[in-house]
Order: C-alpha cells, then sequence, then structure tokens
C-alpha cells in the first residue's frame, strides 16, 4: 500500500515537472516572437488571466462530454476540450494555451477526481499540449490564416506521432504498474477490437494514433472555422494585442 501511495506521488511529481517544462517551451517562444513584433509588454495580462480562466472553465465542461470509439478500447474516448484552448491559444499565444490546458486538468481533478491515478490526466495535458504548442509556435510567427492552418496540421501530425510513442513507452506501462495490471490485458483489449494488435508498438499503431488523428483533425477544422467569429470579442480592451487572421 504505501509502496503504491510512493510511486503515485513520483508520478504527480512527474506530472508537474511536464507541465512546467512545457510552460518554459511556451514562454521562451513567445518573448522571442514579442521581441521580434516590438512588443515589451509582459507575456503574461490580467485580461490573459481572465480568459484562460474562462476557456479553461468551458474546456473541462466540455471534457465531461466523451464520445467512444468503435475501434478503440472504452478507456479511449473522444471529447472536444482543445477546441476552446486552441481558439484561446491562437488569440493570445502559446502560454496562455499551455496555462488553459493545465487549468482544465486542475478543475477536472477537482471536480471529477481521477479514475487513473492521473495518468489519464497526464495523457490528456501531454497530448492536448502536443497539438495546440506547435500550432500556436508557428501561428504566433505567421499571424495569417495559412500560418493558422501550418500550425494545425503541424499540431495534428505531431500530436498523433508523440501520443502514440508516448502511450506505448510511457503511459500504458505506467498505467498498468500503477494499477498492478499485466500490460498484456491492456493489449488484449486492443486485440478484441482490431485482430492486428498483438503488442504494445502495434496497439499504439492500431489504436493510439486514428484517435490522436481523428480528434487533431476535427479540433482544428473546428478551430480554423470559428477561430474568425470568436476573436472580436476575444481581443475586447486595450491591452489585448491585435492577432488577426488574414482572410
Amino acid at each position: 500500500m504505501l509502496t503504491a501511495v510512493v510511486d503515485n506521488l513520483f508520478f504527480v511529481a512527474e506530472f508537474l515537472g511536464i507541465v512546467f517544462a512545457t510552460f518554459v517551451v511556451a514562454f521562451v517562444f513567445e518573448k522571442i516572437a514579442n521581441k521580434r513584433s516590438g512588443y515589451d509588454g509582459p507575456v503574461i495580462t490580467t485580461q490573459k488571466i481572465a480568459m484562460i480562466g474562462l476557456f479553461g472553465a468551458i474546456s473541462t465542461i466540455l471534457m465531461m462530454f466523451e464520445v467512444p470509439l468503435p475501434f478503440a478500447p472504452a478507456f479511449y474516448k473522444l471529447d472536444f476540450s482543445e477546441l476552446p484552448i486552441m481558439i484561446v491559444t491562437f488569440a493570445f499565444g502559446p502560454v496562455a494555451g499551455v496555462l488553459t490546458e493545465f487549468i482544465k486538468i486542475l478543475l477536472k481533478v477537482m471536480f471529477k477526481s481521477t479514475s487513473t491515478a492521473f495518468v489519464g490526466e497526464l495523457a490528456n495535458f501531454c497530448v492536448g499540449a502536443s497539438l495546440i504548442l506547435p500550432a500556436s509556435i508557428i501561428y504566433i510567427f505567421n499571424k495569417t490564416r495559412n500560418g493558422a492552418l501550418v500550425g494545425s496540421i503541424t499540431g495534428t501530425i505531431i500530436m498523433t506521432v508523440f501520443g502514440s510513442v508516448f502511450n506505448a513507452v510511457y503511459l500504458l506501462p505506467k498505467f498498468a504498474q500503477l494499477f498492478g495490471m499485466d500490460l498484456n490485458a491492456i493489449i488484449g483489449m486492443g486485440s478484441a477490437i482490431n485482430p492486428s494488435v498483438s503488442n504494445i508498438q502495434t496497439f499504439a499503431l492500431m489504436i493510439v494514433a486514428p484517435v490522436n488523428l481523428l480528434k487533431g483533425t476535427l479540433i482544428s477544422t473546428l478551430t480554423i472555422v470559428l477561430y474568425k467569429k470568436f476573436s472580436p470579442v476575444l481581443k475586447q480592451g486595450k491591452a489585448f494585442r491585435e492577432v488577426n487572421m488574414a482572410k
């Protein structure tokens, strides 16, 4: 029992370390972009904090509505919680996106706790960040519709590849370890749906990759469609810098 608690505490510490590292990457790139554009103000403003809180709450609500997928085990479901995060990220930069992603996870744990020893929450944060971070970094250096499109496509590809590798190498083995499960039992859930699944690598390729590709494609498409409608409202206030997406 004590060993399980210690393992879980170490895992939470690793989780927070990943969050911090992701924030640092976002902060560095945003500072570089701000310097190139001639903006010397703070990366985080009061208005941004308000939007981070608001969109984090909206994302948490959307996270509660999950759609089961016929080609994946029950613990892989589709939700649209990344959509508000992508919108606020394009409007206010990668730092706002990473913080909103973290707030979403924090609120989810506060209101619904965790049923996966925080493995699901870490997966959601990391995979979500692997979409929004590259997309927003590309967009912040090229604030046009093409920049948003290239960023979204790049983010979706990175999300698909990273999510698959991260699940195979770390998340699924960690989930099995924390729950005292045999990893083969998880692989068996995949092979019951797709006979091509025979090991952790084919599980990631045949199950995880399609889930992330589908989610990334849907979120990116909806973001491109909806961003122009939301951006005038998001940018109200003198402290908000223009981040217009060209028609």
